[in-house]
């Protein structure tokens, strides 16, 4: 593969009693990349690289400052976007592996984004990384309102770009030609190409696009078509020793990188051309004025496999990473685009999550949504009153556990829950950064988001309980 609103829910509803051809409901496309930094975006102050048709889907829409994912790895952050719930509600709250691929399935009988588009009449899609459910259990795509899947059901063989196989609904696809260490397939380009015929397949009626994008996850490693002439030689290299036979080998360890940064940069270039190559797509079929359009992260960016954040400046002005319930492990990049409907070259300051997707996407379907978020639609039309969070939270459930608060300007973190339980208290319009912790100062705000805490996590027997004092 070569590289190169809620004025229109009663003409929305009528659409869908039809179900004709002509049904002009609109279509749309979640894309989300897997470990990318608000930094790592040039719309978002990337001086290293550009991403330019990233940021053109910017200058013809919304972009927002203050936008978080729904966790900090993985698997629950996918899990809070699918479901509309925070981690301290929902099924998934964790990276918990199963046997011999997969991870932790969501039940059956899970209310999801899919399942809510599908009974729209809205054909559904996924086409990348799913983490939510081993082949054949009740958590794999195909059981979760998913029409159509391809690309890794399991998201520890998603670290590999070569792999032997990739699985198109419940069927494995077998790559032959990435045998004995061979580079003959990558992945995410097959992928692509799958993305787009599902664009093409279905243009004739409405559809929902989720494209869980496994660029520029570790491992690092991306074909020369876009590394050579565009990146190489152009960034200091520490070389990084990987994976490169043994029992891991692709089927989760990272391999070995002699330019990690120029690979890095040349993986995010990559992922930029895929985001234009299905707007084109769009575009070329006429569909592109009737599509809403969301570029996000599911979590801050990752140092594994010889990743060099700090370097690229790619958590931005925030403290922490992949992993952190610090701003720069949890606040993501996000953009929204929709032609006569999301008014273009826009920015909003709205503090929102993953949770509130389901809600917004609510206003498209005409159905009601019950969970933890709030539809965004106001703020992405302009039409309405925009209800605000009265607060925001998220918990982790690695290192010894962890939680964080978010009310107003006011950040409460707990570190080591299960452990030594320490709190740290961040003003975050005096303190972006979260680099002077303020709790001693103000013990009555302590009191009162230790309080949220409480409050909003449940006990889940599949998952460590957290201290909740």
């Amino acid at each position: 593969m070569t590289v190169a609103g809620i004025a229109l829910l009663p003409v929305l509803a009528n659409s869908q009693a039809t179900g004709s051809v002509n049904d002009k409901r609109p279509n749309v496309v979640f894309i989300i990349a897997d470990d990318l930094g608000q930094g790592d975006l040039s719309c978002y102050g990337q001086k290293k690289f550009q991403t330019p048709n990233i940021d053109r889907l910017a200058l013809n829409g919304m972009r927002f400052t203050q936008f978080y994912a729904g966790a900090t790895v993985s698997a629950p952050s996918r899990c809070n976007l699918m479901t509309g719930l925070h981690t301290g509600h929902a099924a998934i709250r964790g990276n918990k592996e199963a046997q011999p691929e997969g991870q932790q399935p969501l039940p059956a009988g899970t209310r999801t984004i899919f399942s809510m588009f599908k009974e729209a009449g809205y054909t559904t899609g996924a086409f990348g990384k799913w983490g939510l459910g081993y082949p054949g259990s009740e958590g794999a795509p195909e059981n979760q309102g998913v029409d159509e899947f391809f690309g890794y059901n399991c998201q520890r063989l998603a670290h590999n770009y070569y792999p032997a196989y990739l699985w198109h609904n419940n069927q494995k696809v077998e790559l032959p030609e990435n045998d004995n260490g061979a580079y003959g397939v990558y992945s995410q380009d097959l992928i692509q190409e799958y993305t787009l015929r599902f664009i093409e397949d279905n243009r004739e009626k409405p559809f929902f696009l989720f494209v869980p994008c496994i660029l520029p996850h570790a491992e690092l490693l991306v074909p020369e078509d876009s590394i050579f002439d565009k990146f190489r030689g152009l960034y200091p290299e520490t070389p990084f020793a990987g994976v490169d036979e043994g029992p891991n080998f692709r089927i989760g360890g990272y391999c070995s990188q002699k330019e990690p940064k120029a690979t890095f940069a040349a993986m995010i270039y990559r992922l930029d051309v895929y985001v234009g190559q299905i707007v084109e797509k769009l575009k070329a079929l006429g569909l592109y004025e009737n599509t809403m359009i969301i570029f996000t992260s599911d979590n801050g960016p990752h140092m594994e496999g010889g990743a060099d954040p700090d370097f690229f400046n790619s958590n931005g002005i925030y403290r922490g990473y992949k992993r952190d319930l610090y701003e720069g492990g949890i606040r993501v990049p996000m953009i929204a685009a929709w032609h006569n409907r999301i008014t273009p070259g826009t920015e909003s300051d709205l503090v929102c999550a993953f949770w509130d997707m389901m809600p917004t996407f609510s206003e498209i379907t005409g159905t009601k949504e019950t969970g933890d978020g709030l539809s965004i639609m106001p703020t992405l039309t302009g039409k309405g009153i925009q209800q605000q969070h009265p607060h925001l939270y998220f918990e982790f459930q690695e290192q010894g556990g962890k939680q964080a608060v978010r009310k107003g300007n006011w950040k409460l973190i707990h570190l080591g829950v299960q452990r030594q339980s320490v709190y740290e208290l961040y003003n975050l319009a005096a303190d972006p950064s979260e680099v002077h912790n303020v709790i001693d100062m103000y013990p009555e705000i302590t009191k009162e988001l230790k309080s949220i805490m409480a409050k909003e996590h449940t006990d889940n027997p599949l998952w460590p309980l957290y201290g909740s004092n």
